[in-house]
């Protein structure tokens, strides 16, 4: 064989088991997490939180934590019942009580789910975040994936078991929701991955001293 031939293969070569590599990559994993929760069908937990922001009020607004019994104590109305409870009806009725001790109240009431992300991030730990957040705001929240960080090996954990362990896709992160409690871990690049361009380098430089022997 010639060398210009033999040199051709090692190329060749090369770029089949990067091709190879890339695909194996891609392996599609099953995703069993929930779509995001209707408005109607949210309820707060304990450990969740009620941001209260009261205009012209800064005294009475804050995030104020649902205890272990289900219980939250808000500013002017007290102690309430809040936990596994219609959060339509519950924002409602609320809302109704607070324009019982406040003159012309401008007031929001937000629910605040408690969420860890952990893992290959930029900022991991415990987050509070709104409960329409999906999966990808709540990486986003937490800095987003760090450098080694890889979206598709993500995994959530619910109440013990694992609801999510992969993604088929990047932009499958925007439709998947979370729930209280959540436990969102994002794993690491594969080593093939993290070092792609080693592995290219010491190849081409392989196949250079291959064709360099055979071209004496």
């Amino acid at each position: 064989l010639s060398g210009t031939l033999l040199a051709e293969m090692g190329y060749s070569m090369i770029q089949r088991v990067l091709l190879l590599l890339a695909l194996s990559a891609c392996v599609p994993a099953t995703v069993r997490a929930q779509d995001p929760v209707p408005p109607n069908e949210l309820q707060l937990l304990p450990g969740d939180f009620v941001r209260v922001a009261i205009w012209r009020e800064p005294d009475l607004s804050g995030d104020f934590l649902v205890d272990p019994t289900g219980t939250v104590v808000l500013p002017m109305i007290g102690a309430r019942t809040v936990a596994h409870r219609p959060w339509n009806n519950l924002h409602a009725t609320l809302l109704e009580e607070f324009r019982k001790e406040l003159r012309n109240p401008s007031i929001e009431l937000t629910p605040l789910r408690r969420i860890y992300v952990l893992g290959q991030v930029a900022a991991p730990g415990l987050y509070s975040v709104d409960p329409m957040v999906s999966l990808a705001g709540a990486v986003a929240t937490a800095g987003g994936a760090a450098e080694q960080g890889d979206l598709q090996k993500i995994q959530i954990f619910r109440e013990g078991n694992a609801v999510l362990d992969g993604l088929t896709s990047a932009d499958r992160l925007a439709g998947i929701g979370i729930r209280s409690g959540d436990q969102i871990f994002v794993g690491r690049l594969s080593w093939v991955s993290r070092n792609s361009a080693l592995l290219l380098t010491a190849g081409l430089s392989v196949t250079g001293i291959i064709v360099s022997i055979i071209a004496r």
